[in-house]
């Protein structure tokens, strides 16, 4: 086990460090603030479409998913960006599969919120 803090010491610095990540992916990654302002209107909007528990939750669930993946796409790609500024196919390969798991994730909200709404409303 390494050395470091434990209990309430390490959960205030990891809660830090998170809210260190996520003024990090504001600041830098446009695709997370255009992902994070469509969240701000669909979560309020989740609880309008949908008319069960378990239609708003999965509603809710895919908009944080899309947030989840920018995420770790976002760090996939400083990592990359920080140890090699030359072109290499498996860099190149790490952000296009990075991309994808975004992509996937937004057609995932897309076939959530859709089959919710057809079903609600047509």
């Amino acid at each position: 086990m390494k050395p470091g803090k434990t209990g309430i010491t390490r959960i205030i610095h990891a809660c830090h460090y998170s809210w260190l990540g996520l003024k990090a992916a504001w600041k830098h990654e446009a695709a997370f603030r255009q992902e994070l302002l469509l969240a701000i209107v669909l979560l309020p909007l989740s609880f309008i479409v949908g008319q069960s528990a378990s239609q708003i939750a999965l509603m809710i669930l895919s908009v944080f998913l899309v947030l989840l993946i920018e995420l770790i796409n976002s760090a996939l790609e400083a990592v990359v960006d920080r140890f090699g500024g030359e072109h290499h196919q498996l860099s190149g390969r790490a952000k296009d599969i990075g991309s994808a798991a975004v992509a996937v994730a937004i057609l995932n909200l897309l076939l959530v919120w859709g089959v919710i709404l057809v079903s609600n409303y047509f």
